[in-house]
């Protein structure tokens, strides 16, 4: 008789200490977990130890490499990610235990993420589904790209589809809005020049408003109240800073400027 395959979960965290023991909780039934700290100054690791003894540490260079870094060291045969705002229904539980038992299973499963945000649960603004990279496959069957933030993925199979949603819970509130905004615009800029786009802020200000017009009203958001309002303009900033940020990179804005002898002019 075969056994039935081992599911390994890890998380990745920095300063996830007011959230993480929820998304531990969430995943008690999973045969190994992981946390990948990359040296959290707060509770975190501390906290990760109630639930695993397997707290590696991984310095942060880009998220594709430490996602890497963290599937070479599990053992399961199949690998869920969960990051450190997510939390795992007990339907979405069952519905993975399933799979990973099926002969059928195909290699690879996006999961639907519910979020919860600014007091509501969103269903619109893009947000809903909201799939991510896929978050359960079979080990061996994904690796992701090096890219330092909105890593890709190869995938050496087939794609499918969970239907059981998972909860997100992505901000305590506004404050975080706008630190996840100024780091990820930051890190952004890496992938903008290696594209070859050429900077501007004719360009920053156009990309930034397509974001809020394709978040706000064509996926709906106006109908998320002030809660669908907020995510659009946080999409507006992210994209906005993104850009600017690259042109400032490219222009060399940040140089200290010479000084001229008098100010008055």
């Amino acid at each position: 008789m075969n056994a039935k395959p081992r599911l390994s979960v890890y998380l990745i965290a920095f300063n996830e200490a007011d959230k993480i023991e929820a998304a531990l909780r969430s995943v008690c039934w999973a045969d190994e977990i992981v946390v990948a700290d990359s040296n959290s100054t707060d509770a975190t690791v501390e906290i990760a130890r109630r639930y695993t003894q397997r707290v590696i540490q991984v310095p942060f260079e880009g998220f594709g490499r430490l996602r890497n870094d963290v599937i070479d060291q599990l053992s399961g045969d199949w690998i869920f990610s969960l990051d450190a705002d997510e939390r795992c229904t007990e339907a979405a539980a069952a519905e993975i235990r399933r799979v990973i038992e099926d002969p059928a299973a195909v290699d690879a499963y996006l999961v639907p993420r519910r979020n919860f945000f600014f007091g509501r649960w969103i269903r619109h603004s893009g947000w809903y589904p909201d799939y991510r990279q896929p978050q359960l496959f079979r080990r061996g069957k994904l690796r992701y790209t090096a890219d330092a933030v909105h890593e890709t993925y190869v995938l050496d199979g087939k794609l499918g589809r969970l239907q059981e949603p998972i909860a997100q819970v992505p901000f305590r509130d506004l404050a975080q809005v706008l630190h996840k905004m100024q780091r990820y615009s930051t890190l952004g800029v890496e992938r903008l020049e290696h594209r070859g786009r050429r900077p501007s802020m004719a360009a920053a200000l156009a990309h930034g408003v397509a974001a809020f017009f394709r978040h706000y009203v064509l996926r709906a958001g106006f109908l998320d109240g002030w809660a669908g309002f907020l995510i659009a303009l946080s999409n507006f900033e992210g994209t906005f800073y993104r850009y600017a940020k690259f042109h400032e990179r490219q222009a060399a804005l940040n140089k200290e400027p010479p000084l001229p002898d008098s100010l008055k002019r």
